[in-house]
């Protein structure tokens, strides 16, 4: 029988430290002192450069393991071969991870078929030359692609250094994998399904962009014999504006319906929840805007996971996770039964909330920098800065310093859009048509009286014309959707400016 070699004291020390920062958020100020603690204590070299002298010191120390004989995880007994094996999957991810971004970036462009993983074969031998069993190295493959999507789509996605946007970078971390990864390992990897998460955030924070982080973030297997991903992730989050739909259609949309099922419905038509993925997620935009009868619906497939087409009876299974949506506050969407009290808690398995611009601006105001140059570099298709010099000057004279940008980074991104073609942004401006502004309150005269009823629906449509949502409307004036939405359009069939 083979005696098993054992770490020494310093090396269980180390490699335990390692193991520690495999598993950990990589959004957390903890990674940051781990790779600090691995790599040296080095505070003057910049936070990329720590990250790689810690790389360099594992790939060190484990060749001088394999001088010692213990570069496998059959060499050394149980204790010691689960500090090792997360410092060899830690060696592992770092050696492939710019094949891992290059596949995500071909991805991307190919779209909906999965790519062929040309660097499979070496990535699967390398794990077993570590001893790891097969059906092991293929998930810890897929895995380690896993965490790459997962970094690229919340680090590239929601940038911004202010206190509200790290917090919120961790909190999608731990969304995807949990807050202990080897929790998620062990238990959850395929399990993630029953995890419901509820995102809120004013109109335009970037509540879809954080839904898509976590939606293209999951586990996907891979198929060795194709030595391809078993689907690509670009299919793998569907979302849908469910303040778009009126509410006889909603059920249709969501769940499909059979040929005849109502009046037009000429064909067999697929619902979103027949289209996602069991590797997927499907994003409900607005969900405050959804009629019980079928929250009661939604009710039925995150408790039973399975759901009916209308017009069917034969039950459908769904196997995504769901994420939804709100720009309401949570007081609200309680206190006035716009959802029911179950379907509220089983929405949500987890809460995140993304900061608006004004608070990320005033934790740091470096933040708006970050996306002056972000938003220009997605609309010039690379950095420039001349242009991020010529829009921040452009802000800082109009609309200043101190503007509270109440449309968000949606506003902001606008912004920038009409400074590059006009060199100014005054949201100030009252546009017209014809000499009547459509911004401003009507000073009524003896002889143009409104009664409150009247200046309410004024109201509602300046709202719905600054905003564009009848959502929007509702939680700026705290009345129900509907209503909003009659006010609306009574008011533009009164007004000469509704056309």
């Amino acid at each position: 029988m083979t005696k098993l070699l054992q770490l020494s004291s310093e090396e269980r020390r180390f490699f335990a430290l390692v193991s520690q920062a495999a598993m950990s958020n990589p959004f957390s100020t903890e990674r940051a002192g781990l790779d600090l603690s691995i790599g040296g204590p080095f505070p003057e070299v910049r936070e990329i450069k720590q990250v790689d002298r810690a790389i360099a010191e594992v790939r060190g120390r484990i060749a001088a393991l394999e001088q010692k004989g213990l570069g496998h995880l059959g060499a050394c007994g149980e204790k010691d071969r689960v500090i090792l094996r997360n410092a060899f999957l830690f060696d592992f991810f770092h050696l492939f991870v710019e094949q891992f971004d290059g596949h995500i970036l071909d991805q991307i462009q190919a779209g909906t078929g999965p790519l062929k993983v040309d660097f499979a074969r070496k990535a699967l031998a390398f794990l077993k030359h570590r001893g790891f069993a097969d059906e092991e190295s293929l998930r810890y493959f897929a895995m380690s692609f896993q965490l790459r999507r997962a970094f690229y789509f919340i680090n590239q996605g929601l940038v911004g250094r202010s206190a509200g946007m790290r917090r919120l970078r961790e909190k999608l971390w731990n969304n995807v994998f949990t807050a202990d990864i080897n929790l998620y390992n062990d238990h959850l990897w395929n399990r993630m399904e029953d995890f419901a998460t509820l995102i809120l955030g004013e109109t335009g924070t970037g509540k879809g962009t954080a839904a898509m982080a976590i939606g293209r973030s999951g586990f996907i297997p891979f198929d060795p014999q194709r030595e391809r991903f078993v689907e690509s992730f670009t299919q793998s989050f569907i979302s849908l504006n469910l303040s778009q739909f009126p509410q006889t259609l909603i059920e249709s949309e969501l769940f499909g319906h059979q040929k005849g099922a109502f009046t037009g419905a000429v064909n067999d038509h697929q619902g979103i929840f027949q289209q996602c993925s069991p590797h997927g997620a499907i994003f409900l935009d607005e969900i405050g805007e959804v009629a019980i009868p079928v929250q009661i619906k939604l009710l039925k497939v995150l408790e039973e996971r399975s759901y009916c087409p209308v017009g069917s009876h034969k039950e459908n299974r769904f196997q995504g996770r769901i994420i939804t949506a709100t720009n309401r506050e949570i007081k609200d969407l309680r206190r006035n039964n716009i959802l029911r009290e179950d379907f509220f808690y089983r929405l949500c398995s987890d809460i995140i909330v993304v900061p608006p611009l004004r608070r990320r601006i005033a934790e740091d105001p470096a933040e708006l920098n970050d996306l002056l140059e972000f938003t220009v570099t997605k609309i010039v298709g690379r950095p420039s800065p001349d242009l991020c010099g010529m829009v921040r000057a452009a802000i800082r004279q109009q609309p200043g310093d101190n503007y509270s940008w109440p449309g968000n980074v949606r506003e902001l991104g606008q912004c920038v859009r009409r400074i590059l073609l006009n060199r100014e942004y005054n949201p100030f401006a009252e546009d017209t048509i014809e000499g009547r502004s459509s911004d401003r309150m009507v000073t009524a005269g003896p002889a143009a009286e409104m009664d409150a009823q009247s200046l309410v629906k004024q109201y509602c449509h300046q709202l719905y014309c600054k905003y564009g949502t009848y959502g929007e409307v509702a939680r700026c004036t705290r009345l129900d959707r509907r209503t909003v939405k009659k006010y609306i359009e009574e008011w533009q069939g009164r007004s000469p400016e509704g056309g």
